[in-house]
């Protein structure tokens, strides 16, 4: 056995580049293939090769020989594309081991899955050509993206003008019908939630359910196979990963990029004990934390976490991220539960990790963008904020103080007469968060969002007081239940109209927050319009009509896409809008916004303004130069209380006139160009916001 790399930790730095990695997995050439293979603590390992009619019929034993750096390895002309494989391993017992030599294993680098039925999976040798016609990536600048969230088969299952055969598959995402529906919302990004091979909990089939979302990762390198059309399903793996390039490369035509989810904090596994699949009959000691008895650490809440103290699952990641960027042309990648990644042999988080330090300067990776969720379950897992230089980050920060604002904060106005805090924070989310993250990162660094896939949808955050997740087999024991939502009075469904007309406001307020601020915009697919999951705030487990779209709409609803369309066209037509970077010395910087706040009488806002509960309104004035747009200027109305003021519009330097662009009042947005002067007064009837071009 070679164990060079064994017990190799962050207390003796390692080296991603190291050439004993390189080169893992299948790798073609002239007469077959060569397969290699790392375990640091194995004995002997082995490649199964099968029939490709019947992938329970072996039809080849090679074993592999070591090679150095933990790598084993094999050359074979049965190699070759369209082969299935797997591999056994062999090797000690004892603390931590879980070899067993009789066990059908995935190859980690698999570029193809194949799950025949009631036998293990299969790895498949892919072969990986494509013709990209020409077309590159969109490339489009952070501060120019809007992300739109969603389901590979959850967004056009039920879309009447995508063709059947296509419903639910990657081809159905680059469906005209639906490149035609992101135009028209002005996003510029679809994020995809998870598209690698994953498979569906024990504990969930046996309840009749199923891992809808898709955060079980099986292989890092495989996509889905089933979100893929009939057709490529039955021609295999290579079919499967051609329809994943095409839509991708039509996207791309249109001017869409593509971020894909990515689970690589844990895999399918779960707990010490669980059935192998992979990694842990490969080398269970090296690939997932644990004591030195062999008892997991689990800061994923799964069963397991990816140990990215060892170079050899560091490596993995980062090679399955360029794979995917390059063979796959992926634009951007959102990483669950982030923080696992970062974490030290000491299973400590530390910014610094060289898996984080090599993610945002690979330069293999340096056109993607890199957003993390920077939390897991951990002790010190919550880390907004703290990742580094390259890297986003989900604010929950700022989706907390959105929804307290327009929501929470309103339920407590209602029951105490009074709010519990005042304007300050929201304006400082408003603003791109400048007291999360630092200068040298600037707004972009904020992914703002108000809902996400998990949680309440915007229309059930304004619908339902507590969650409703019976359905999900937990005994209601699932999803979080602090929400910060409101129903307004009635929870759930009603036919009270003045309860709808206030919720449809409050979904606009919530929308123009969230698509007007300093930072990154993130949008839930379905938000749109409107879309319910009937209280259920976890929805993981339900893949049925409750998670996928529905395209037929009432009046309000298209009305509601409509403010959706507008507002993102504000922000592309309005640079101090989107700032790249803080400008907190007022000193014009190029690609900065210099800020103003003013109160409801055109004053600059006092410091008893900022912090008295009672006081919930603002003017909020950004003016940019930017370095390839023309200057800009906006004012931003906001009022957070349910009654009526009377706002004074600012006397500013070089303003001479306020041209009205949006307000959420309206049930449907209204251009009218509507002029005001300095002085003039403008009336919010209750909770609202107005947008203006300063002239």
């Amino acid at each position: 056995m070679d164990s060079a790399l064994a017990g190799t930790t962050l207390e003796s730095p390692y080296d991603l580049r190291s050439p004993d990695l390189d080169d893992l997995g299948v790798r073609l050439h002239d007469g077959g293939g060569t397969l290699r293979v790392w375990s640091a603590h194995a004995t002997a390992l082995e490649v199964v090769l099968f029939d490709g009619g019947d992938l329970d019929w072996i039809v080849e034993v090679l074993p592999l020989r070591p090679v150095g750096g933990g790598v084993w390895e094999v050359t074979t002309p049965s190699l070759r594309p369209g082969a299935r494989y797997a591999v056994r391993v062999d090797g000690p017992h004892g603390a931590g081991m879980a070899f067993n030599p009789a066990t059908l294993l995935i190859d980690p680098y698999a570029r193809g899955l194949v799950e025949p039925g009631l036998a293990s999976w299969r790895s498949a040798v892919v072969d990986t050509s494509f013709d990209w016609g020409g077309v590159g990536k969109p490339a489009t600048p952070m501060d120019r993206t809007v992300i739109y969230e969603a389901h590979v088969k959850g967004l056009t299952k039920r879309h009447p003008k995508v063709p059947a055969a296509l419903h639910g598959t990657y081809a159905g995402l680059a469906h005209p019908a639906m490149i035609e529906h992101y135009h028209r919302l002005g996003i510029t990004a679809l994020e995809l939630l998870p598209v690698h091979a994953f498979t569906s909990e024990p504990r969930l089939l046996h309840l009749g359910l199923g891992n809808y979302w898709g955060y079980n990762t099986v292989g890092f390198f495989a996509p889905h196979a089933p979100y893929a059309t009939a057709a490529a399903r039955a021609e295999g793996p290579d079919a499967v990963l051609r329809e994943v390039k095409g839509m991708v490369r039509l996207l791309h035509e249109a001017g869409i990029e593509v971020f894909l989810d990515v689970v690589y904090n844990h895999t399918s596994e779960q707990g010490f004990g669980e059935p192998r699949s992979s990694l842990r009959g490969i080398d269970n000691r090296s690939y997932y934390r644990q004591t030195d008895d062999g008892t997991y650490i689990d800061v994923t809440g799964c069963g397991n976490a990816l140990d990215t103290s060892t170079p050899a699952a560091s490596r993995l990641v980062l090679d399955s991220l360029r794979y995917w960027a390059r063979e796959v042309q992926i634009d951007g990648f959102r990483f669950d539960l982030a923080p696992t990644l970062g974490r030290d042999a000491a299973h400590v988080y530390t910014p610094d990790h060289p898996l984080l330090r090599a993610i945002a300067t690979d330069p293999q990776l340096a056109d993607v963008k890199k957003i993390a969720e920077p939390w897991d379950v951990g002790m010190g897992g919550w880390q907004t904020g703290n990742f580094g230089g390259g890297w986003s980050e989900w604010n929950d920060r700022y989706r907390d103080r959105v929804r307290n604002f327009w929501l929470s904060d309103i339920d407590y106005a209602r029951r105490a007469e009074t709010t519990p805090v005042g304007i300050g924070g929201f304006a400082t989310r408003l603003a791109g968060s400048a007291n999360t993250f630092s200068a040298d990162r600037g707004p972009l660094a904020s992914i703002n969002f108000v809902t996400a896939h998990d949680g309440f949808t915007l229309r059930d955050l304004v619908s339902y007081d507590v969650k409703h997740n019976l359905g999900n087999g937990e005994n209601g024991r699932d999803g979080a239940d602090t929400n910060r939502s409101f129903n307004h009075g009635a929870e759930g469904h009603t036919d009270d109209a003045a309860v709808l007309a206030v919720r449809r406001k409050a979904m606009r307020n919530l929308l123009g927050t969230l698509l007007l601020s300093a930072g990154v915009p993130m949008l839930t697919a379905g938000d749109e319009f409107g879309r319910t999951q009937r209280g259920n705030n976890n929805a993981y487990c339900h893949d049925s009509a409750l998670t996928w779209l529905s395209w037929e709409h009432g009046a309000w609803q298209h009305d509601l896409a409509a403010h959706v369309a507008h507002l993102t066209r504000l922000r592309r037509e309005n640079p101090a809008l989107r700032p790249e970077r803080f400008d907190h010395e007022d000193r014009a910087v190029p690609g900065a916004s210099v800020i103003g706040w003013y109160d409801e009488n055109g004053e600059t806002m006092s410091i008893e303004r900022w912090t008295d509960p009672s006081h919930r309104t603002l003017q909020y004035d950004a003016r940019s130069t930017p370095e390839n747009e023309e200057p800009n200027r906006i004012l931003l109305v906001v009022h957070g209380r349910e009654s009526a003021i009377d706002v004074t519009l600012p006397h500013l330097a070089g303003v001479t006139r306020y041209v009205s662009l949006w307000s959420s009042s309206d049930e449907r947005p209204v251009s009218t160009g509507e002029v005001h002067a300095p002085g003039d007064v403008v009336r919010l009837d209750d909770t609202a916001m107005r947008l203006f071009r300063a002239e």
